[in-house]
């Protein structure tokens, strides 16, 4: 298996998953513009002032922390492998009224000048790739030098080691039955298929790292590490809170 595979998962037409999720442009632009900082979440934080910044939204999908970025001042660039996230984002970006890039091409083929001022990928982006090296190397390539790379990404003890059951947050229970240093890939539904209404949902392949893997590969492609946060389960009640859900890794070229 390879990123091809999972690149043709992500090329099927889901515009209806994010409509389901989110609503129409025209219903997601209005609750970005009431609050675009809110709606980048923890990532607001760790990206800091971005007014008057070059951005670079690595596997940016439907488009929505670029638009709010874009109204933060920011010039933001998406590249992404699907042309209907690009469709859905560009939709979203007119009913905001701003303007972003949206580039469809292939992530590890992006060929750019080192010029953006922050490089960012978040949320289920990693684990798509089989070689980490490639994926922070073009990180690396795209930034101008002093510039920021920021990942924010799920935690592998969430992903390798932990399962849950349960429907709600005070009858869940967990359990550790993975196999932290597996390095095999595992079949998983596509992300977005839990939305989709009237599709079957397309098959990916998921390569899930160690943190010590992840770290390692930054650092080899040039990176200086700034911090490692390890972040809690923040969307759920005190149940979930001793458990490490996501992880920020912050790092300057």
């Amino acid at each position: 298996m390879s990123e091809s595979e999972n690149k043709n998962a992500w090329e099927k037409e889901h515009a209806s998953a994010w409509i389901e999720r989110f609503g129409t442009p025209e219903e997601y632009a209005k609750k970005i513009v009431r609050d675009p900082l809110n709606s980048l979440g923890p990532l607001a934080g760790h990206l800091g002032v971005v007014d008057g910044k070059k951005i670079l939204n690595i596997m940016g999908s439907n488009g929505n922390k670029a638009v709010a970025l874009s109204l933060l001042g920011a010039s933001v660039t998406i590249v992404d492998f699907s042309e209907s996230n690009k469709s859905y984002a560009e939709a979203l970006a007119k009913e905001a009224n701003v303007s972003i890039t949206y580039v469809v091409e292939d992530v590890l083929k992006l060929t750019r000048d080192a010029s953006f001022d922050i490089a960012f990928a978040e949320m289920g982006i990693l684990h798509y790739f089989t070689e980490l090296s490639l994926f922070f190397n073009m990180m690396h390539q795209v930034l101008k030098t002093g510039g920021v790379a920021i990942v924010r990404d799920f935690h592998p003890v969430s992903t390798k080691l932990i399962s849950s059951r349960g429907s709600t947050a005070k009858v869940r229970k967990h359990k550790v039955e993975g196999d932290y240093f597996d390095t095999s890939l595992t079949e998983k539904v596509v992300s977005y298929g839990k939305y989709l209404t009237d599709e079957t949902p397309e098959k990916v392949y998921l390569r899930n790292w160690t943190l010590g893997e992840i770290v390692t590969a930054a650092a080899q492609s040039g990176f200086r590490i700034e911090a490692l946060i390890e972040e809690p389960n923040l969307s759920s009640d005190v149940f979930d809170k001793g458990i490490p859900k996501t992880f920020v890794l912050k790092m300057t070229k």
